[in-house]
């Protein structure tokens, strides 16, 4: 999205293509995402949303647009691609390691297979992958312990992300996710362009959203934590 605003301001008709069906669908609600697509927009970025892309297409070795497996092509001059992490999974694939979207591991980094463990971003745990830093870390003293004959157990610590992305601010820490058991507290000012959700498992703070005003992000984090 960075990305796309510098090209934006330089003059660049810019499309964004997002295999979600939502903006930043890993850090906000679609009610966030939506305010910030507005944003984007009214700078003149278009978008395509849950974008099917089928390949780049090239014509005397130069990008001329994107092919799409279910709509029609995309003109373009430059393609930028953002893909994140992604576990390389060779190797484990070419054994008998259990692979899903990582190396399933259980909370001492053990794989299925006998006195072979895992770590670090190769690693699936209870359906999630990690592409920061600190969970490694954790990952790693724990592995350490257990090496040792220790006791020690890997467990998902809520994460806070806190962005400016292109004037502007936004706050995603615990838990966002819509769960049939948590309750939501919602405010929305249409006049400042503020949007704040806070989730609730029982009367625990699990999982906060601020748009435009994050002044209580590190607050309401340590009240998740």
């Amino acid at each position: 999205l960075e990305a796309a605003a510098a090209l934006n301001r330089q003059g660049a008709k810019v499309t964004v293509l997002h295999n979600s069906p939502y903006l930043m669908n890993a850090q906000l609600n679609e009610a966030a995402a939506g305010l910030l697509q507005a944003h984007f927009e009214s700078n003149g970025i278009e978008f395509i949303l849950g974008a099917k892309t089928k390949e780049i297409l090239l014509t005397n070795n130069q990008v001329n647009g994107v092919a799409f497996e279910d709509r029609g092509d995309l003109d373009a001059d430059l393609v930028v691609m953002a893909v994140g992490v992604r576990p390389n999974l060779g190797l484990a694939h070419d054994s008998d390691l259990e692979v899903e979207r990582g190396i399933v591991v259980d909370g001492g980094l053990k794989t299925n297979l006998p006195d072979v463990y895992a770590l670090g971003e190769c690693v699936q745990f209870e359906e999630q992958t990690f592409g920061l830093v600190a969970p490694v870390y954790d990952q790693a003293k724990i592995l350490a312990r257990r090496l040792c004959g220790l006791e020690g157990h890997f467990a998902i610590k809520p994460l806070a992300t806190k962005l400016k992305v292109t004037g502007v601010d936004l706050f995603s820490g615990g838990d966002i996710r819509d769960l049939d058991h948590y309750t939501y507290a919602t405010a929305q000012n249409p006049i400042t362009g503020t949007y704040k959700r806070l989730s609730f498992d029982g009367d625990r703070l699990v999982g906060a959203i601020l748009y435009g005003d994050v002044a209580d992000g590190s607050w309401l984090f340590d009240l998740i934590e």
